[in-house]
């Protein structure tokens, strides 16, 4: 499994037309479309398999014709329990726009840290005011209600850059 999955990431990054100026709508119907997509660790392919980052990936390059940049090899343990440095955390820094949480707006790309002493290790996009979408582990890409659960463990919000 663990070679098929890098196989799939190696393969993932494609060149797409790209829009100049993504609106919220165009980002969730994007998302939207990745729905049913297999969990595979590391992967970004729609369709084929993606897990929470290769999600948020597999958006950027859809709207941006380019993927963001190829991330370090990473665990899938959510639960992580020590203190240490914020890949997730500092990869969006690099390529989103941070905003506050003070207001959730669809095409939001949110940073959650399960574990509260860890560091974050799941992320997603703001479907509605009361839904994400991401990739479950186990699963399938899904949109899921965000639960109190989920919003006490966002660790940042994001934009995509030029959003409007």
């Amino acid at each position: 499994m663990k070679a098929h999955s890098l196989e799939m990431r190696a393969s993932a990054p494609q060149k797409t037309e790209a829009i100049a100026a993504p609106t919220r709508a165009e980002i969730v119907a994007a998302a939207r479309r990745w729905l049913g997509t297999p969990y595979i660790h590391q992967a970004a392919a729609k369709g084929a398999g993606c897990d929470c980052l290769g999600l948020i990936i597999g958006l950027y390059t859809e709207i941006y014709g380019r993927a963001p940049e190829t991330p370090p090899p990473y665990t899938p343990d959510w639960n992580e329990r020590r203190p240490c440095e914020e890949p997730l955390l500092n990869a969006a820094r690099r390529r989103l726009v941070e905003t506050g949480p003070h207001l959730l707006r669809p095409g939001q790309v949110l940073v959650f840290r399960v574990v509260r002493t860890g560091p974050a290790k799941h992320c997603g996009v703001v479907a509605s005011g009361e839904t994400f979408i991401h990739a479950y582990a186990g699963r399938c890409v899904v949109e899921s209600w965000l639960s109190r659960w989920w919003t006490e463990r966002i660790a940042g919000v994001f934009e995509f850059p030029g959003v409007r």
